[in-house]
């Protein structure tokens, strides 16, 4: 007791004492006593704030007026020694207590008397050494934290005084060494910099830096930080150039790097890298980066690094300058615009697709001329993303057109499933479109009869035998398969190589038929087709002349064929088996194949890919988000780097090209072989660049010249146990999901074949990064020097000469849509339910776009039945309008199954209300592989607000039908638009709050007054409750000037549903609830889809709550669960925040701007990626309702 009295004491004590002695100097500045007092008081001011932190925290604290007292006295004093004591005092005060007590400092003033003080000092001859040294000390500290601070120190001409206190004093290190830091300071200033570079301070800076050496270490430090932040001026960074000073660097460099052997000297490195980052933000900097070989000194020093965990910031650095020089490549395409072309209808007089129209042909849309001439220093890309992707008003500009040419497949290419044309005329000859594009043939040039004799297993029995051909034979190389046939053994026969439709003469007609086997424990057999295709008779055969219906060649282990004289003479159709017991109910090969002989596309596909035929299930096994790999995205860029530094090690070989149908396939075996020509297929270009390497490039939306991030295509002709890189290359947004533990999705045929019909989530060393290849003004909206990105993965396929298909997401086609619906409508019970399938209208190209009507039968004839069917609110539901979200149309699936289905609860459902379901607003972006856009280059959900019948045919008649129901007082309950979202993970919602958007964009309280119902946020509640995916917390009800014209906007503004929503699906996976680690799959979005429509019913209970038989508890229970999340407390996650953080390899996207953003210390950095916190669910019984 007694120790804690003493301590006490003490305490009190010494702040009392630094209290008096403060009020002591005060009252020797207002008697103005003799210095040696002050002198004196001053001295015992420092000794206490040396030596104690309280008496620093004292002098700093609100309210006191220490500070003012020091500065009070530090201006009056005239003596030296007293001057030399407040210095000290303000160093101790400013080094110990971060950056509160500098801008404590600065606010009482301090930055302009410490620079009106260096002013006076410097007129002495000479100036005191230790003056200055104190001075520039506490100036260096401040500076910092004055935002004026380089305009003092011009206008009281200090910057001088500083330069030629260096330049006069070179020898002396410990005033050099402050002086240095103030330097740096100043030099922030963009004006402060151009000033000091005129006066040599770069030639200055090159006299204290050098070579490796053990002796003034902090002081090169220093002058390493200060010459980086002169030469982000370019008016430095020139005159660093100009005398070579970009050769000096990289020599200091690599001889620092050889001699500190113990990575002791890692700032001083990091130093030099800052210095040549800095100089090379101009383009005359790169050139004589590049001209000094410093991409591979660069990238040699890196790899020697890379060993040492603790030298990544280095390895960091050196990645970010080299891919900052890497000379810009053009992408290799003739022209950025769609190799589709679509003549429409109407031109419209502005906008960027009127602009692409007008674009002159001889214009080069690839790249600027004038791009490598700009030095403009580059802003980092901050694009953030909201409830539409890209949303950017893109300048779109003329297509070229490029009419599909016959194809011709040189050596056997792997062939997805060939069907007829849609349109095509009963001659079978070319037909066109109603647009006037030409019909993609698929025969031998030569064509004549002898080149369609031989049956599939002929062709089967070649393949086999040519291992080096591992893909189905070319059309006109079928006269050699049937005289090589012959000395084939039966038993080499292991797969299902082809299955044909064609008219072979000597057969009465060809048909083809396949269906699901109910036992995957059945061999699979194959068997020529021979009967006549039922579906077909009102076509006859003249309609397949020349055309076929092929499965490309498969050399699957435990696959069975018949014998061959069994195989050639049967004349019955067995099936072809693809289903599990549990499989996709709604999945119908023959009807799939039937549908897309009526699906008109530009190119007009006359393939189908093998997962569309096949189907798909969900995996029976949980698939995790990725964990990132630490480094792999510098490992990427790394190889990419070589491709400069080792060309000789490029083969850059073009092995797929849609720009070029006459393109040689290589004959090679180990060559992979590309397609993506079927129904939403996406992959325009593709190019070797090393032996198991392939560049990718996209094609753009049909009369656009961007969008790129949808991708569909097949690969073929690989080998098992090679690790294969493919780098999707011109990608537009500056972050992806990729980078937080996406995967792309695969589909193995040979998979499907062994009773695995499904979509997998694969690939390694997954990222996305800014490449070196330049995006022309004209495709970034007028924007200059802008890169496109990379998607890269790495993929180990499973079996040898499999067919494998990669998606950004799990497709889901139109055709695919349309055989949904027919199945549905003819399994569903006409006593109970009312299913009616319309068409709301015509597309561009011709395809119909469904309307379908859902809703229970009423009881019986009675009046009140009848009214009550007839007055049963509305629930407006629409998906797909962007193509690339195939996720919304795999929600919108479990809508439909789940309304249609017989449970107690839909049966509920339906007798509640009656839902107008829009399940594809785009179908021609979908089968036209586009991913944002329609025909008519232009984002349909910003056309709501006046929509075209000529060009946006799906919006104008969708919104004149709300507009219809909203007319005869028939106005929806709800209205929800499907989206998918690419940089968020769960299932969330956007709604319209006229408060909350209000609350958002004023800081005042005038919000406050803002009277409105909170019933759009019931729903949002009600499924973050009831479904595992849904995430309250990443909802907006904000309403941004952007989405003025989208359709929940619209709908909320223009119609009247107060209850309007985009609901957003992840394309990832979720990081919070039952589903949190997990990649998202259709299992979870058809759920989501199912849990949506309970959530429906119980806000009908909430709504009407006398309508139901429901315990008055049960009841409360439930709307306390909605209450307490509907009460708006605090404005709503904006749209545009980004939900995933930083990651230091990051800093890679900011590899052309002059931002400084450091990369930190190894030890305090790591990619990571911590979850959003996780909301709590109840899993009770009362609270959830289950699937059935």
């Amino acid at each position: 007791m007694s120790k804690l009295k003493v301590a006490s004491e003490k305490s009190l004590t010494n702040n009392s004492r630094i209290v008096g002695l403060l009020a002591q100097l005060e009252k020797i500045n207002t008697e103005s006593t003799e210095s040696d007092t002050a002198r004196y008081v001053t001295s015992k001011i420092l000794h206490l704030a040396q030596s104690q932190e309280k008496t620093r925290k004292e002098m700093t604290a609100k309210g006191s007026t220490g500070m003012e007292v020091l500065l009070s006295t530090l201006e009056n004093t005239k003596d030296l020694q007293t001057t030399l004591n407040i210095l000290s005092i303000l160093v101790e005060l400013v080094s110990a207590g971060g950056g509160r007590r500098a801008s404590f400092l600065v606010a009482k003033g301090g930055s302009q008397l410490l620079l009106q003080l260096l002013v006076n000092a410097s007129k002495d001859s000479p100036p005191n050494e230790e003056l200055m040294v104190h001075i520039h000390a506490v100036l260096a500290k401040i500076g910092p934290k004055d935002k004026k601070f380089g305009v003092k120190a011009r206008i009281n001409g200090t910057l001088n005084i500083t330069l030629n206190l260096v330049k006069q004093n070179l020898q002396n290190h410990r005033l050099v060494l402050p002086c240095l830091q103030l330097l740096r300071v100043y030099s922030a200033n963009s004006v402060n910099s151009v000033s000091l570079g005129k006066n040599g301070v770069v030639e200055l800076m090159f006299k204290i830096i050098g070579p490796f050496s053990k002796k003034n270490s902090g002081l090169m430090k220093v002058a390493l930080d200060t010459l980086a932040a002169l030469l982000k001026s370019k008016t430095n960074a020139r005159r660093a150039v100009d005398r070579g000073y970009v050769q000096v660097l990289l020599t200091i460099y690599v001889d620092w790097h050889r001699h500190d052997n113990r990575h002791r000297n890692m700032l001083i490195r990091k130093g030099i890298l800052q210095s040549l980052k800095s100089v090379t933000n101009i383009k005359l900097g790169r050139k004589a980066f590049i001209d000094a070989n410093g991409m591979k000194i660069l990238y040699n020093t890196s790899q020697e690094c890379l060993a040492v965990r603790t030298l990544d910031p280095l390895v960091n650095t050196s990645s970010l300058i080299m891919r900052k020089c890497f000379p810009k490549n053009r992408l290799p395409l003739p022209t950025i615009k769609s190799s589709f072309h679509f003549q429409l209808p109407v031109i419209p007089v502005t906008g960027p697709v009127a602009q692409l129209y007008s674009l002159p042909p001889e214009v080069d849309d690839v790249v600027d001329e004038s791009d490598d001439n700009d030095d403009i220093d580059l802003e980092a890309e901050n694009e953030t993303e909201n409830e539409d992707d890209l949303d950017q008003n893109f300048k779109d500009y003329d297509l070229i057109s490029k009419e599909p040419k016959p194809l011709v497949f040189e050596g056997k290419v792997c062939g997805p499933i060939v069907v007829p044309t849609a349109g095509e005329e009963a001659s079978g000859n070319s037909g066109n479109l109603r647009k006037g594009v030409t019909v993609k043939s698929n025969v031998s040039p030569k064509g004549d009869e002898g080149d369609k004799k031989c049956t599939f297993m002929d062709l089967a029995k070649e393949d086999i035998k040519d291992n080096g051909r591992t893909l189905h034979q070319q059309l006109g190389d079928q006269n050699r398969a049937i005289s090589s046939v012959h000395g084939l053994k039966n038993d080499i026969v292991k797969a299902l190589d082809r299955i044909t439709l064609q008219n072979i003469p000597s057969q009465t007609a060809s048909g083809f038929t396949a269906g699901m086997k109910k036992d995957y424990s059945l061999p699979l057999t194959v068997v020529s087709c021979t009967k006549a295709c039922p579906h077909m008779t009102s076509c006859g055969n003249v309609l397949f002349e020349g055309r076929t219906v092929q499965l490309g060649k498969l050399c699957c282990t435990g696959v069975e064929t018949e014998d061959d004289e069994d195989t050639e003479s049967t004349s019955s159709v067995e099936q072809v088996s693809v289903e599990v017991s549990d499989g996709p109910t709604l999945h119908d090969s023959d009807l799939y194949i039937e549908i897309v002989k009526n699906t008109k596309s530009v190119p007009e596909y006359s393939e189908v890919a093998y997962p569309d035929y096949f189907g798909h299930i969900p995996p029976p096994f949980k698939e995790p988000i990725l964990d990132r790999p630490y480094g792999v995205q510098r490992t990427k860029i790394a190889q990419d780097i070589e491709r400069l530094i080792h060309q000789s090690d490029i083969i850059d070989r073009v092995v797929y090209d849609l720009d070029n149908p006459n393109y040689t396939i290589p004959e090679e075996g180990d060559i992979l072989k590309f397609n993506s020509k079927f129904e939403s297929g996406n992959l325009r270009k593709v190019i070797q660049i090393r032996k198991n390497e392939y560049d990718l490039i996209l094609n753009s939306d049909i009369n656009s010249n961007h969008y790129h991030q949808w991708f569909y295509f097949e690969v073929s002709g690989m080998r098992p146990g090679v690790a294969y890189r493919f780098n999707i290359i011109n990608c537009e947004k500056s972050n992806s999901q990729f980078n937080y533990g996406m995967q792309p999705l695969m589909y193995s045929v040979q998979e499907a074949l062994n009773a695995r019909p499904w979509w997998t989530r694969v690939g390694t060393d997954i990222c996305y990064y800014k490449n070196h290849f330049s995006r022309s003004s004209i495709a970034a909206g007028g924007q200059k020097g802008k890169s496109y990105y990379t998607i890269t993965f790495t993929i180990n396929f499973p079996h040898k000469d499999d067919v494998c298909y990669f998606a950004y997401h799990y497709p889901y086609t139109y055709s695919t849509l349309q055989m949904h619906l027919q199945k549905l409508e003819s399994a569903h019970n006409p006593q109970q339910i009312y299913f009616r399938k319309d068409v709301l209208c015509e597309t561009l190209s011709g395809n119909s776009c469904p309307l379908v009507t859902i809703t229970a039968m009423p009881e019986s004839n009675y009046y009140e039945h009848i009214c009550q069917f007839r007055n049963r609110p509305y629930i407006f539901l629409s998906a797909r309008v962007h193509p690339g979200e195939t996720n919304a149309s795999w929600v919108m699936k479990g809508t439909l199954e789940y309304l249609m289905s017989n449970n107690p609860t839909a049966q509920s459902l339906r007798e509640c209300y009656i839902f107008k379901i829009v399940p594809m607003l785009n179908p021609d972006g979908v089968i036209n592989g586009n991913h944002r856009c329609s025909l008519s280059g232009e984002d349909l959900n910003r056309q709501w607000q006046s929509p075209n019948p000529d060009l946006h045919p799906t919006i104008y008649h969708a919104k004149g039908l709300l507009q219809y129901l909203a007319a005869v007082k028939r106005l929806p309950l709800v209205y929800c638009d499907y989206h998918g979202h690419s940089r968020k993970k769960n299932v969330f919602m956007y709604g319209c709050s006229i408060k909350e958007t209000v609350w958002h964009t004023n800081d005042n309280a005038t919000s406050c007054d803002v009277v409105e119902d909170t019933g759009y946020r019931t729903l949002p509640k009600i499924l973050s409750h009831i479904a595992p995916a849904f995430c309250m917390s990443s909802c907006s009800f904000v309403v941004e000037k952007s989405k003025e014209s989208t359709a929940r906007v619209v709908v909320w503004r223009e119609i009247g549903v107060q209850r309007s929503y985009t609901m957003e699906s992840t394309l990832c996976g979720c990081d919070q609830g039952k589903y949190k680690g997990l990649q998202i799959g259709t299992r979870e979005l058809e759920e989501m889809g199912a849990k949506f429509c309970v959530g429906l019913l119980r806000l009908k209970r909430l709504t009407s709550p006398l309508e139901y038989n429901m315990p008055s508890s049960l009841l409360d229970l439930e709307n306390d669960l909605i209450e307490s999340g509907c009460k708006v407390t605090s404005p709503t996650t904006y749209v545009l925040d980004e939900d995933e953080p930083r990651f230091l390899e990051e800093v890679d996207y900011s590899a052309e701007s002059n931002d400084e953003l450091d990369i930190e210390l190894a030890e305090h950095v790591g990619d990571y990626e911590p979850s959003a916190q996780e909301e709590v669910l109840s899993d009770s019984e009362s609270s959830r309702t289950y699937l059935p």
